[in-house]
Parts: structure tokens; C-alpha cells; sequence
């Protein structure tokens, strides 16, 4: 029978419905509860803003400047660590349409709330603010700025992501996580062991992740698939939603519906499948983004499908 564990203080019996779904699949499964590094900055987006907040101090920068859509994890903690540090934090968000009615949307009121400025532009804005141009007309308006890509990937959130594995987490024979930007997954790569495989579930169609992956480290030790992503980035439906609910009822523990829900789902369709040989040691990361629920719960009552129980 599957072992499955989580290393917070979970009692073995809230998990065994799960174990009993996978009766018949040997192994281990381990959750490893990255969305308790921190209240309001956790999981992934802890480990990637830590350097890069290190670095925008050592340069003695006065605002964080990045990008993000209406339910970005990302936004909401650059916003909470730009209050609890005392930077100005300045949002560019995609789709110009939110601007009239962001306070309605969760993620954004509460980036405003902590102080972000949000500056709302088109998606073909958006698809152009990684161009020379656009972050030179940034640049020009914040001179003192620290500018963070989306979702804050880069060699500073990749070194902080090689933290989330420990030497404890070296007996592990996969590690999985859900993959965005490809930040979290590109920091697991290095850190792994060589005999270890990670495997990264998109939340987005498509693999196009792979060429981050590849300017940050040249090992291959990988698999990214996007089996699993219910359509796209912050789609989901009622079987995912049933997953959810059922995973919270079990456990106790909150999965959220952009990411770390569509991981899990596909790591328990892989096991029913076979994609995992038996007696394998599975390590998957919760990567946090919790902070979502909210608003994609008032998208779903819209669309009359059921409730992500909180």
C-alpha cells in the first residue's frame, strides 16, 4: 500500500482515504508543507524574493517593480514584503480591464491594500515587458527601482528555490512540484541529486518553461509535462474542485487551485497509471498561493460550480 505522509504535524489516520484510493501502489508519498514558511509570504515565493530582496538592499534601491495577472501569487507576496521592509512595490498588471473593478478581485485589493500601485496595461502590453524598450520606459519613471520579472524568476530566485531540498530529502527517488515561470523547478533541478528525478507539473499548456530551465542549469535530469494543467493558467473545473475538497477533508490542509492542486492531481493520476515504479519515494512541494482561494471561489460562484472548501 502507498505510504502517504506529510512532514507538518498531521495525524496518519486524517490520510487514510488517500492511501486506501492508492491500495493497491506501493511506495511513499510525502508532501513537504513549503505553504508554512510564512503567513503572508510563503512557499516558492518566499524562496525566490529572499536574495533578490538581499539585493535590492546591497544596491539601496527604494521600490520593487514586477509583473503579474489578477490572481498572481506573486504580486500579493512582493506587496507584503515591500510593507514589512519599507519599499514601494509597483505592479504592472495584465488586462487593462481589471482596472475599474480590482477591488473586487482578492489578490489585487490586497496588493493595493499593502501599499502596491497598480499600473493595469494590455495584454499586448503585456506580452512586450520583458522588451528593452519597455523596462528602459520603466526605468525611466522608478530611476531607483529593483525590477523583478513575472513571477520573480531569476538567478536569485533559482539560487533561493536550491534551498526548499534539504540533505534529509536526498532518499528520495522523485520530486515534484508545480511549475509557472519554471523558477521553482529549474532550483530543484540543481539541488537534486543526480540519481534523483524531478518532475514538474505545468499549471500552463504547453512545456515552454523548458528554455528558462536550460539558462539556468544544463542538467536533465528532469520531466516537465502539462497532462495535467485543466485547460491553462487559473482554469479549473468541477473534477479538479471535487480533488480539492476531498484532499482538504482528508488531510486538513489546503491545496491551491492555480498550482499545487493540479500537481497532486497529476502525481495521483500518474501513480494510479503506472507512471511511477513501485516502491518509489515521492517528494512533492506545496508551494503555497493559499492567498487565491478566495478569488477564484467568487469566478467559480459566477460560473455556478461548486465551492473550493476553505
Amino acid at each position: 500500500m502507498m505510504n502517504v505522509s506529510f512532514n507538518s504535524l498531521i495525524p496518519s489516520e486524517n490520510v487514510s482515504i488517500l492511501a486506501k484510493e492508492l491500495q493497491n501502489i506501493s511506495g511513499e508519498l510525502v508532501l513537504k508543507r513549503e505553504d508554512l514558511l510564512h503567513p503572508a509570504i510563503s512557499g516558492n515565493k518566499f524562496r525566490k524574493l529572499k536574495y533578490n530582496l538581499q539585493e535590492a538592499f546591497i544596491l539601496k534601491r527604494d521600490t520593487i517593480v514586477t509583473f503579474g495577472g489578477a490572481f498572481s501569487n506573486h504580486i500579493a507576496a512582493v506587496a507584503a514584503a515591500g510593507k514589512m521592509t519599507g519599499l514601494a512595490t509597483v505592479g504592472y498588471i495584465r488586462g487593462e480591464e481589471l482596472e475599474n473593478s480590482y477591488t473586487y478581485n482578492t489578490t489585487l485589493k490586497y496588493a493595493a491594500e499593502h501599499g502596491m500601485t497598480l499600473r493595469f496595461i494590455s495584454r499586448e502590453q503585456y506580452r512586450h515587458k520583458d522588451s528593452e524598450q519597455f523596462l528602459e520606459e520603466i526605468s525611466a519613471q522608478f530611476p531607483n527601482a529593483y525590477i523583478l520579472p513575472e513571477g520573480g524568476t531569476n538567478t536569485l530566485a533559482v539560487k533561493g528555490c536550491e534551498e526548499i531540498l534539504t540533505p534529509a530529502d536526498s532518499g528520495f527517488d522523485y520530486i515534484c512540484t508545480a511549475v509557472g515561470t519554471g523558477g521553482t523547478l529549474a532550483g530543484l533541478i540543481k539541488a537534486s541529486e543526480n540519481t534523483q528525478h524531478v518532475i514538474g507539473y505545468s499549471a500552463l499548456k504547453g512545456t515552454f518553461q523548458k528554455k528558462v530551465i536550460a539558462t539556468h542549469t544544463s542538467k536533465t535530469n528532469f520531466t516537465l509535462k502539462d497532462t495535467y494543467c485543466f485547460g491553462g493558467y487559473a482554469k479549473i473545473d468541477s473534477e479538479l474542485i471535487r480533488f480539492m475538497n476531498n484532499f482538504k477533508q482528508e488531510t486538513g490542509i489546503l491545496l491551491d487551485p492555480v498550482y499545487t492542486a493540479k500537481m497532486l492531481f497529476g502525481i495521483f493520476a500518474d501513480l494510479k497509471k503506472g507512471v511511477f515504479p513501485e516502491n518509489s519515494r515521492i517528494l512533492a512541494i506545496h508551494t503555497g498561493g493559499i492567498q487565491g482561494i478566495s478569488g477564484m471561489n467568487k469566478l467559480l460562484k459566477k460560473r455556478s460550480l461548486p465551492q473550493i472548501e476553505t
